[in-house]
């Protein structure tokens, strides 16, 4: 089993309800989620003119490779309704792996840690509240 962080994104449709159904579509396909941070209300990145987010992250455990948990997080966002339209634009959910174990990934398609932790503070934030200090693990 490795421990794996994901970072979950929603700013359409039914907000928490898209968190949940997320954490549940990622259960049923096998991330065992261990911990989960508060749910926080952030301003848009990227694409300023678009409705507040609501973000949250999880802890979970995954007995497969990092690419079968980027093609499951995929899945889980297509079946939420995620549309792919514009990088950084409105989204019913968005799924990112943030850390896979300790390791360091740059794959097509997948870089672990994700690329951009330092620049959301939100997700510092939720990662030190599911205990994870900023230690260069990212």
């Amino acid at each position: 089993m490795t421990r794996v962080y994901l970072g979950l994104g929603t700013n359409l449709g039914r907000r928490a309800r898209n968190l949940s159904a997320a954490r549940r579509r990622l259960r049923e396909r096998g991330v065992r989620i261990t911990r989960r941070s508060r749910v926080i209300e952030t301003e848009p990145w990227g694409v300023k003119d678009q409705p507040r987010f609501l973000n949250q992250v999880v802890e979970g455990d995954w007995q497969g490779t990092p690419r079968q948990l980027l093609k499951i997080t995929q899945d889980v966002e297509r079946e939420g309704g995620r549309v792919r339209t514009r990088r950084w634009g409105p989204r019913v959910i968005d799924i990112d792996i943030l850390l896979y174990g300790d390791e360091r990934l740059k794959l097509r398609g997948l870089v672990v840690p994700h690329p951009r932790i330092a620049e959301r503070p939100f997700v510092l934030e939720s990662l030190s509240e599911l205990g994870l200090k900023r230690d260069g693990r990212w």
